[in-house]
């Protein structure tokens, strides 16, 4: 048998620096979107929960004896290890009585830690792991980094090309960045991954968060509503009466079944900055719907690469998850976070992405070169702002250290006023 293929990702990079500086390292995420395969790559040792024919028995050990299960080269590879909370203190107890670093792995998907003594704080570190990005894929060519553009050693004097096609891009969206998927050659396979991953949320995985009872068909109409407000402010009374048109709930249960997608990682909503621009201005701060791969999106809405390449219009909304996974993905190597702008008076940025030192870009999302205009505007126009405020108030708005906006068109360039255009088959971390 031919060794498994393997894919460099950006996250393994995190988990050296984690190997080197705690005892033991939690690697949560979406299920399929490879944590055990970055787990493996630098572990010497494994106890695989959900694979290991002899389950029940390692299950029954942990009970009794956990620390049995612990002994191994190290680091030692945990996985999955929800299924025998009692691993979790072991390995805590394990960090406190030996010094050093690199000890153990652990993976999760979920992150329901409701049966564990102690967090783990100060020896177990969390990392998060998403599906592909596009240049872990090998789709996006990665001529454009986004820390070179922040630290000024790139500013696209001499442009850049995507080598993906409109039809490439949507392909890619409805594919999704899990890696069983993009390591396939049948394409016909590949989409069926996503659907059913889609299937198991509603079927299985949600039964495996806690032991509450809950009806597969509220949570399917609930996947179906995010679905349709996808990339959008909606409220939580909108997306309760998408679901109570065929399955009738209260708000508690509502907020019951997204807290589930959350502990499953399927659900990442993308939450506003609220700096005062201007006075008496009300800035919108709800949630910005976002699943944490654009393909359950995809699935939940019917969709197919045959659908979105006649009605690009509905695939500007998936194209927008997309790019957010991504970026969540680029920046995660120098403590990225992701937000976005909106305020009554429509101004806005559809992404504000902030680095740990307070550096930070303003970002929009625009699937055709035709609504480059349209984007730049928008960015200009909170530059001009920000400093106007700054001008006539002791309380200082840093001014934004990049205006991005994102295309899936294929020519990058810089713009005279400043701002970067950058197709999504450019950038890299």
């Amino acid at each position: 048998m031919s060794e498994k293929k393997y894919y460099k990702r950006i996250a393994d990079k995190i988990l050296d620096l984690k190997l080197r500086a705690f005892g033991a390292t939690n690697i949560v995420g979406p299920k399929w979107c490879g944590k055990t395969e970055t787990a493996l790559q630098r572990s010497k040792s494994k106890i695989m929960l959900q694979k290991d024919p002899d389950k029940d028995a390692l299950i029954y050990t942990a009970k009794v004896n956990p620390m049995a299960l612990l002994a191994g080269e190290q680091p030692r590879l945990i996985d999955e290890w929800q299924d025998a909370p009692s691993l979790w203190d072991a390995v805590r107890s394990y960090c406190d009585e030996n010094h050093g670093h690199g000890h153990f792995i652990l993976t999760g998907s979920t992150s329901n830690l409701s049966e564990t003594y102690h967090t783990g704080t100060g020896r177990i570190s969390t990392m998060k792991m998403y599906p592909m990005s596009l240049y872990e894929s090998l789709e996006s060519n990665g001529s454009v980094s986004l820390l070179a553009l922040f630290d000024k050693t790139e500013n696209l004097e001499k442009g850049c090309k995507s080598d993906l096609t409109i039809d490439n891009l949507v392909f890619a969206a409805c594919r999704g960045g899990w890696p069983e998927s993009v390591l396939m050659d049948d394409k016909e396979a590949q989409l069926a991954i996503p659907k059913d991953y889609f299937q198991q949320i509603y079927s299985r995985d949600m039964f495996n968060v806690d032991k509450v009872k809950r009806n597969p068909q509220t949570m399917k109409a609930l996947l179906r509503s995010y679905a349709r407000n996808i990339s959008t402010l909606a409220k939580k009374v909108s997306i309760l009466e998408d679901v109570n048109a065929t399955n009738p709930i209260t708000d508690v249960t509502l907020d019951d079944y997204i807290s589930v997608l959350e502990k499953l990682f399927i659900v990442e909503d993308v939450y506003g900055w609220c700096p005062s621009i201007r006075s008496k201005t009300a800035i919108r701060s709800g949630r910005k719907r976002e699943f944490v791969d654009p393909s359950i999106a995809v699935v939940a809405q019917g969709g197919s690469p045959s659908i979105y390449n006649l009605d690009l219009k509905s695939f500007g909304f998936i194209f927008e998850t997309l790019c957010i996974r991504d970026l969540k993905i680029y920046s995660q190597a120098f403590d990225g976070e992701v937000s976005y702008y909106h305020d009554n008076l429509g101004l806005e940025a559809d992404c504000v992405l902030h680095l740990n030192d307070g550096r930070y870009a303003l970002i929009e999302f625009k699937l055709g070169s035709v609504e480059i205009e349209e984007g730049a505007k928008n960015l200009n126009q909170m530059e001009k702002l920000i400093k106007e405020h700054n001008e006539e108030s002791s309380a200082k708005i840093r001014v934004p250290d990049l205006k991005i906006v994102i295309t899936g068109s294929q020519y990058g360039y810089k713009r005279d006023d400043g701002v970067f255009v950058v197709p999504i088959g450019c950038l890299k971390d």
